[in-house]
């Protein structure tokens, strides 16, 4: 895990060229953001914190899950706050968290399905006091009422599925 994700927030797909102050180009090379992904979250969540998910959706996909969690451990696993998993097949987006390694209810209901194969795709994660509000190519999806306590232990972003990331920030 190299970086933290506030130094990964301009890491784009493709190499960069960059231009120093004195005009001369710099040569800034840039690691893919390669699935699945584990980031830190500097600081942790707090209200008014916005987390950026951009990306391409694979040609013929299954599935993709965005995590907002405490840690990156796998065992013990960590809690994790939020879990976003979208379900092509059944055209599902399911929302949940894991305190304690207990799971909670399974949220489903959305207006519509956004994700499209083969489409690029904008998530924003907006942290309020009481709840994340989740937006999808800039329109507001749904809302999942905080679990987790102390937003400032949710400090891991992990991304895993059929999707190549484009940006985070």
């Amino acid at each position: 895990m190299a970086g933290s994700l506030v130094e990964r927030e301009t890491m784009q797909l493709n190499d960069r060229r960059l231009s120093s102050p004195l005009g001369s180009p710099v040569e800034v090379y840039f690691p893919r953001l390669t699935v699945p992904f584990c980031g830190h979250i500097k600081g942790g969540m707090r209200p008014g914190k916005k987390i950026l998910v951009m990306g391409m959706i694979a040609l013929n996909p299954e599935s993709f899950d965005i995590k907002l969690t405490c840690g990156d451990s796998e065992d013990p696993p960590a809690d994790a706050a939020l879990v976003l998993k979208v379900e092509f097949g059944d055209k599902q987006l399911l929302r949940n968290s894991c305190v304690s390694g207990e799971w909670g209810e399974e949220e489903l209901a959305m207006p519509y399905f956004p994700f499209i194969a083969d489409q690029p795709f904008r998530v924003e994660i907006l942290c309020e006091h009481t709840r994340f509000r989740v937006f999808v190519d800039g329109h507001q999806l749904f809302d999942f009422y905080h679990r987790v306590q102390s937003l400032t232990a949710i400090d891991t972003i992990k991304i895993n599925g059929d999707v190549q990331l484009t940006k985070l920030g």
